[in-house]
């Protein structure tokens, strides 16, 4: 091997680490800029499966990854955010939306008649704009933009560099050989591109080298490409398939579909081009250009979705078939709270940033449910002398505690991520709020234990006590909840509604304190009684406290 031999070498290895750093700085700024945006894509996979295709062909354009799109879609489906019946219109869009990329390539490809307009020579102007922006910006959006701008330009780059290096590999016979014979055998041909995908994890980054190779000359023929383009999009169901191994089984049903659609799809395509290929042997040895790669890349992913898209109902069936439900009933509706959870803090999902803080803000707000309810429970004890609710009360709080401690694992994980300066104040915020929900839970169990010794002692308080203390207690509920649902609706109404109650809840304490004060100076109730009331609606003031500190950060956010 010569040094010219080591060189190139070097010089694919170089570019090839460019084109994929330069996808990944694309792909991060692009997610930056989109933000909490990707709430309103989430909201639009419940309408219909046709809006889950276009969102899964735009997560994936954004990402540049099927691979990485259908990890994030097993999470969704094991954290429960996310049906079958929805996943299976997410992963037809993915394998869309991975021909954006083959498009982007196929535009650093241009022949030398179109070199003025040839993005391959702004590439190196693209990179410096991008720097400028990272070095020199004081804003943090305009930081971003540079992200994905220098992404843009070391994607070209990168592309370059590949391109030049493989020119002198490409003329050996060896690697004409190879191709002739991955065109001649579809089997073979698909087994390649499935294997390379499956290495890289990424079908936009090898059906971008396989385009590469494709623009050095005519070495990768018609029916070569298209069998290894084929197998490039089996070898994205690879990433998915490793992420569900022990997984829930709808979240292993998800990644089946992925790989059912995509081998019924190669399977239909590859019987239709081999039998073309057989009546037009000319056009299967013909050699094939990037944009051409790009071309069948496209239809081959839409016709597929068009084919399949009725049978959608059908691929889940098959999923439910692979993955079988024998001894899943047992274990139907027997999850603690804890465990679901675990389950629905997926770290498949901290894939793609911005859906993972919407993922944590969901699970933030499912925690302040399980306070509220215990809340209510706790306030039925009290009025009520219900004492089957305060052991409930008790073995909820464990819950609340345990789930403090795991969101908050999660909120660490998501805080390590690339995010951009609104969710890095979000993810403060939940860190806040996870702490202000547990602190609710305590006063919660304080009142527990003080209707304990209520109903222990058998004491009983006036109808005028029960009355005050029916109507704070509405007060501080009605200022909770509308905290959680300011945090769940990102609702700033919601928030200032907390804002009032907790004006009403201090007066009413306040008043409250004075008049009960007043009756134990008269004798006309039991000091005994009356420290239980008073510590009663000392602990609903602290609650209404809480419910004011989470409204007020969602407030801080806006």
């Amino acid at each position: 091997m010569s040094i010219n031999d080591v060189q190139n070498l070097f010089m694919f290895c170089g570019g090839l680490g460019m084109f994929l750093y330069g996808m990944h700085s694309m792909s991060d700024g692009i997610q930056k800029s989109t933000g909490n945006k990707m709430r309103e894509l989430l909201g639009v996979l419940t309408n219909n499966r046709v809006m889950a295709i276009l969102v899964g062909a735009l997560i994936t354009a954004i990402i540049q990854s099927s691979g990485a799109t259908t990890v994030m879609v097993v999470g969704f489906v094991n954290a429960g955010i996310m049906n079958l019946g929805q996943a299976v219109g997410v992963i037809m869009g993915a394998n869309i939306g991975t021909c954006i990329t083959s498009w982007i390539v196929s535009l650093g490809q241009l022949g030398d008649s179109f070199k003025a307009v040839s993005p391959s020579l702004y590439a190196p102007l693209l990179v410096g704009i991008g720097a400028f922006f990272i070095m020199f910006s004081k804003k943090q959006k305009k930081k971003t933009i540079g992200e994905i701008i220098i992404g843009l330009g070391l994607l070209f780059i990168g592309l370059d560099f590949m391109k030049n290096s493989a020119s002198s590999y490409t003329e050996l016979p060896i690697f004409t050989k190879a191709f002739a014979l991955f065109g001649s055998n579809p089997f073979l041909g698909i087994a390649i591109g499935a294997l390379v995908t499956g290495i890289m994890q990424s079908s936009s980054a090898s059906v971008g080298i396989l385009q590469t190779l494709a623009a050095t000359g005519g070495v990768v023929t018609a029916s070569s490409a298209i069998y290894i383009s084929l197998g490039s999009n089996i070898g994205s169901c690879f990433t998915a398939l490793l992420s569900s191994i022990g997984a829930p089984r709808n979240a292993k049903r998800a990644a089946v579909i992925h790989l059912s659609f995509n081998m019924i799809g190669a399977v239909i395509f590859g019987a239709a081009m081999f039998a073309i290929f057989q009546l037009n042997p000319v056009f299967a040895a013909a050699g094939i250009g990037s944009v051409g790669i790009s071309i069948f890349h496209t239809i081959f992913n839409i016709i597929c979705t068009i084919i399949l898209f009725p049978f959608a109902n059908k691929l889940v069936q098959l999923s439910g078939l692979i993955v079988s439900d024998k001894g899943a009933e047992a274990l139907e509706g027997t999850e603690s709270d804890e465990v679901i959870t675990l389950r629905h803090l997926d770290d498949r999902i901290l894939e793609t940033p911005s859906f993972a803080v919407e993922n944590a803000i969901l699970e933030v707000v499912h925690m302040g449910r399980i306070a509220q309810t215990n809340m209510q429970n706790a306030f039925d004890a009290v009025l009520n002398n219900d004492t089957e609710k305060i052991d409930t009360v008790y073995k909820t709080e464990k819950t609340i505690n345990s789930m403090e401690k795991m969101i908050t694992e999660y909120l660490v994980k998501i805080s390590n991520l690339s995010l951009n300066e609104d969710q890095h104040t979000i993810i403060n915020n939940l860190f806040y709020s996870v702490s202000d929900i547990e602190r609710v839970g305590d006063h919660t169990e304080n009142i527990a234990e003080l209707a304990e010794n209520k109903a222990k002692d058998d004491i009983q308080f006036s109808e005028e006590a029960g009355k005050e203390l029916s109507e704070i207690m509405e007060l501080v509920t009605n200022s909770f909840v509308y905290a959680m649902k300011a945090r769940e609706e990102e609702s700033i109404d919601a928030a200032t509604k907390v804002v009032t109650y907790e004006d009403m809840v201090d007066n009413m304490e306040e008043e409250l304190r004075e008049t009960h004060i007043e009756r134990l100076s008269k004798q006309l109730c039991n000091p005994t009684n009356g420290v239980i009331f008073l510590d009663i609606i000392s602990n609903l003031e602290r609650i209404s406290d809480h419910a004011y500190n989470l409204a007020g950060y969602v407030m801080s956010e806006h």
